[in-house]
């Protein structure tokens, strides 16, 4: 048997307070990375979003926009969705608030890397319209099994998308009143 459920989200600003509910998206040393990202949220160089069911408010996906790693560009990263909701959704409604928080700033387009070997986001970054325009090298440090921290080395498809202002809504078109039938 099958069913489906509809979960409502929240997407909003992501706090301190919520990183303990996070650990689905990485280790310890990437949600210390994360809480660095959140200084610099106050500081006004990034944002970092959360997707929320809007009933539990429990965490279930993540994204960092950076406004200083390409100048006039929002450029998204770390996004996350947890692993048992994937496929979902949830990585597309973030994707579209962080392009709406780009946009609200009066920037011209949204940047992103995906990595070579991650086809599925791939394919999720063009659907939404996003272009490649090169590759180029990246790397973080990761924990390992045993606690140990070791760097992973990568290639990431730079991705981006020109990001217009969002019209105004459109006056609705009029229509003809119904043809009366022929009197007779």
């Amino acid at each position: 048997m099958r069913s489906e459920i509809v979960v409502p989200l929240a997407i909003r600003d992501l706090t301190d307070a919520d990183l303990p509910e996070c650990g689905w998206s990485g280790s310890r040393l990437h949600l210390e990375h994360v809480a660095r990202a959140l200084v610099r949220v106050r500081g006004g160089e990034a944002e970092y979003l959360v997707a929320c069911a809007a009933r539990s408010g429990q965490p279930v996906g993540k994204g960092l926009i950076d406004y200083r790693a390409n100048p006039g560009a929002g450029t998204i990263g770390q996004l996350a969705v947890h692993p048992v909701l994937q496929s979902c959704g949830i990585g597309t409604a973030l994707a579209l608030a962080a392009e709406e928080r780009i946009r609200a700033r009066g920037l011209s387009h949204a940047e992103l890397g995906v990595e070579v070997d991650n086809p599925r986001a791939r394919e999720l970054y063009e659907r939404l319209g996003y272009t490649a325009y090169g590759t180029a090298p990246d790397g973080w440090d990761e924990e390992a099994p045993d606690g140990s921290v070791r760097r992973y080395e990568t290639t990431c498809v730079l991705m981006r998308k020109p990001l217009t202002r969002t019209p105004a809504t459109p006056a609705r078109p009029r229509t003809a009143p119904p043809a009366r039938p022929p009197s007779g």
